[in-house]
């Protein structure tokens, strides 16, 4: 699930990250395209994917695994047996709980990935003399500079994305198979009501917690400069020095991605979920 999100999304995502972190150097999602090819050619979408798979396959492997745990909990709280099917509220809240977790293991790989990507911004704006353009030369001079910890700056604002986002992410998931589905049993849904759901999913989550992911790019993109002040400070630097609309930088390639990206997400998380548990079956 986590590979389908990046490959079908990751040069959305760059420009998301560039758009975010340097917004006066754009005037919209074609010239941000336009201009990377330019610069650094095709291969410039892809920067960050590394970083960006293992990111998407920590993240999602653990997320959809609390998932499941996280709805036990809910269950118990709400006093049914385990295999009582969960209203669509009931999910929303389990996949907020579990993107807490998840969120550990997200933080530091995000961080090496949107660095990778705004890397060339950085040295246009003279902000630092010489870029990293490797995952390692990325993550070696992280680990020189700030130590370990210094892979969780941003984890704050991360974390803010990441729980109200996610149950807004997989309630609008359930919402919409439910709709789809229409009394039948969700799990009969074909590929297309699917990838329209995962879609819708996302869509939510990227609507609801846009501000707080575009101060969370500023934080841990800049922090290479030197300290970055935390998420407030940065959010207030931001309205006051740039107005409001500067923390919805491009939304544009992020809506996109969001619908495609998370289309393709859920589509494969639900396909290889049912293969594995025929497997399971046939043992």
């Amino acid at each position: 699930g986590g590979t389908a999100c990046v490959v079908t999304g990751q040069p959305f995502d760059t420009a998301k990250v560039k758009m975010q972190t340097f917004p006066s150097m754009y005037k919209g999602l074609v010239d941000c395209f336009v201009k990377t090819y330019k610069q650094v050619g095709f291969r410039g979408f892809y920067k960050g994917t590394t970083p960006a798979l293992v990111a998407n396959i920590a993240e999602n492997s653990v997320l959809f695994m609390c998932y499941g745990f996280c709805q036990q909990i809910v269950r118990r709280i709400v006093g049914v047996d385990r295999k009582t099917k969960l209203s669509d509220l009931q999910n929303a809240a389990a996949g907020s709980f579990a993107s807490a977790f998840a969120t550990l293991v997200l933080c530091p790989t995000e961080l090496v990935k949107c660095r990778l990507q705004a890397m060339h911004e950085m040295q246009l704006s003279g902000k630092i003399i010489q870029g990293h353009n490797t995952v390692w030369s990325v993550v070696k001079g992280v680990i020189q500079k700030d130590g370990p910890l210094g892979f969780y700056r941003g984890l704050s604002s991360t974390l803010l994305r990441e729980v109200p986002g996610y149950f807004f992410f997989f309630g609008g998931y359930e919402l919409s198979r439910t709709f789809f589905a229409s009394g039948r049993s969700k799990d009969e849904l074909g590929p297309i009501p699917l990838l329209l759901s995962g879609g819708f999913g996302g869509s939510c989550l990227w609507i609801a917690v846009y501000p707080v992911d575009c101060v969370k790019s500023r934080i841990q993109v800049l922090s290479m400069a030197g300290k970055q002040a935390g998420f407030m400070g940065t959010f207030v630097t931001v309205v006051k020095t740039e107005g409001v609309l500067a923390l919805y930088s491009g939304l544009t390639p992020t809506m996109i991605r969001a619908f495609v990206a998370n289309g393709a997400l859920f589509l494969a998380y639900e396909y290889s979920r049912k293969l594995m548990m025929k497997q399971i079956d046939s043992y």
